[in-house]
């Protein structure tokens, strides 16, 4: 089958749908794909509730970010018999998580997504793939004319020709593709002139964990444990030589300090407990017979094993069933060997809920990735640009004359799979510069999501929910306004007459480009 659009927009996570909704608002066909069954990315498939910060109430994000975060608060209050003050709630956080002030269901978050897209799907401007996996590219010169998918129901093939392909995939899968310049791993500090970067060589395999979440419903007096896992056993005696306990037990690192941390599965009332970290159902919000759900994305559940981005179909498949397995085996441990408070030891009570996961056996869809593959950009980020620490004598993050967007959170890099621990740094709250979307060669590929412009070091901090929505928005709005203006994506950044007219083009569509003055550094 033959398509052609004006923007092919290839992933459709945070950034994939932000940028199908921009360059749809500016008045351009598009095609967003995925290879999921599902939109939204680290939102849905990947069940991470949003990592944000502080300010999100109020400032830091898009207008269409807000809209999303405001659409998922009304449709519980549409659609869930809440508490009288649940529903008086301004800021309702439907699972009370304590890591983020919106953790809600995925199917919930899913249907939001949907709805935003819906207007522009239904006037044939926008379509949307899912199933589509991208397989080839054809280039000529520096510019991408088609991308070819597979679909992964039907076994057909897809060849797609679009004036700008926008890579808003979860590991920057375009760019091996499409022969686009572009790092993957840990730079060298010699390389960077990073403070936290490798001292050695680069290490294109040494990436941060991936994590295949879990949902947990907690059934009091029932009991749902789940068959041993093939790989229990090797799970339950693996401990790594950076971790201070077990792979399968309570004891963690913290993050900011590297030493041993210990969290209770249930604590006492407003204590950070496991529970409550990510918790995206709390049945005090509707009636204590509702049961609450919380989603597992904790240390224990990181695999860092093997890498499984720039490695072979094999070692990939083997990785990914690897990082299952060591989840699964966790909740087996949860479920009958944990140890308890009282002596005992197992909570089988806790059952894998797949309904508000869109799946049937309470895994994600997809795993968790948090590092892609990262073009060479017209401007890198890097750690000196953001990091506290990184910049002596500053009190503020580098300004960017061609800002198109904002963004704050931590430096915060799991373990990785070379063997080291936690990096967690405090950063300013900084901006996304336009160099960093568009790659030093290719005419026509817009980073659109994870695969933009930083290092292993600034992906921990430009990774984030609304970040990555911001990029995307901004990629889809620069190639909307590169086809209105019949001038490539870097002579915008160039010529400082038709930043501006960009600037002030995303400004019109709610994208927030600078940060108050009375904002400061994002601290735990």
């Amino acid at each position: 089958m033959e398509l052609d659009c004006d923007v092919l927009v290839v992933g459709a996570g945070c950034g994939g749908v932000a940028a199908a909704q921009s360059a749809a608002r500016l008045g351009q066909t598009v095609i967003l794909t995925d290879s999921t069954d599902w939109i939204g990315g680290q939102l849905t498939a990947q069940a991470v509730p949003p990592d944000e910060h502080p300010w999100v109430e109020h400032t830091g994000v898009t207008a269409t970010y807000r809209q999303m975060r405001d659409a998922v608060r009304e449709a519980y209050r549409r659609n869930r018999p809440l508490t009288p003050a649940a529903l008086a709630a301004a800021h309702l956080n439907p699972g009370e998580a304590w890591v983020s002030n919106l953790a809600a269901e995925p199917t919930v978050v899913h249907d939001v997504l949907r709805d935003m897209l819906q207007p522009w799907l239904s006037m044939g401007q926008v379509r949307l793939l899912t199933r589509h996996e991208p397989i080839s590219a054809e280039v000529t010169f520096d510019r991408v004319d088609a991308v070819t998918f597979t679909d992964t129901r039907e076994g057909a093939t897809v060849r797609i020709t679009a004036r700008y392909v926008l890579d808003a995939t979860e590991e920057g899968d375009l760019l091996p593709l499409t022969g686009c310049e572009h790092v993957l791993g840990a730079e060298s500090t010699a390389e960077t002139g990073e403070l936290h970067a490798l001292t050695g060589p680069a290490d294109p395999h040494d990436q941060q964990a991936i994590t295949w979440c879990v949902a947990l419903e907690l059934r009091p007096g029932e009991d749902h444990t789940i068959d041993r896992p093939k790989e229990y056993d090797f799970w339950k005696s693996y401990r790594a030589a950076h971790w201070p306990g077990p792979q399968l037990g309570w004891v963690t690192e913290e993050p900011e300090t590297g030493k041993p941390l210990r969290r209770p599965l249930f604590g006492a009332p407003g204590e950070r407990d496991l529970w409550t970290f990510r918790r995206i159902r709390y049945g005090q919000h509707v009636n204590p017979a509702v049961p609450d759900i919380t989603l597992v994305n904790w240390p224990q559940i990181d695999y860092w094993l093997t890498p499984i981005t720039g490695v072979s179909a094999p070692e990939r498949a083997a990785g990914l069933e690897r990082a299952r397995q060591l989840t699964l085996s966790f909740v087996h441990w949860l479920q009958t060997e944990a140890p308890r408070p009282d002596g005992g030891a197992g909570y089988p009570m806790l059952r894998p809920n797949g309904d508000v996961l869109g799946t049937t056996d309470g895994l994600a869809a997809a795993p968790y990735i948090r590092e892609a593959r990262r073009i060479r950009a017209e401007f890198t980020v890097l750690e000196q640009h953001v990091g506290v620490e990184a910049r002596p004598g500053a009190t503020s993050a580098e300004t960017f004359d061609d800002s198109v967007g904002v963004g704050c959170y931590r430096i915060d890099l799991h373990p990785s799979t070379s063997g080291r621990g936690y990096l967690d740094i405090a950063t300013y709250p900084f901006q996304v510069p336009l160099g960093a979307l568009v790659p030093v060669r290719l005419e026509n590929l817009v980073a659109a999501g994870k695969s933009l412009g930083v290092t292993h070091i600034t992906n921990g901090c430009y990774r984030l929910h609304p970040v990555e929505w911001n990029v995307g928005e901004a990629a889809g709005a620069l190639a909307a306004f590169s086809i209105k203006r019949g001038v490539p994506p870097r002579a915008v950044r160039s010529k400082p007459e038709l930043c501006a007219e960009f600037q002030a083009t995303l400004a019109d569509l709610g994208v927030q480009m600078h940060w108050p003055d009375d904002i400061r550094v994002q601290t735990r």
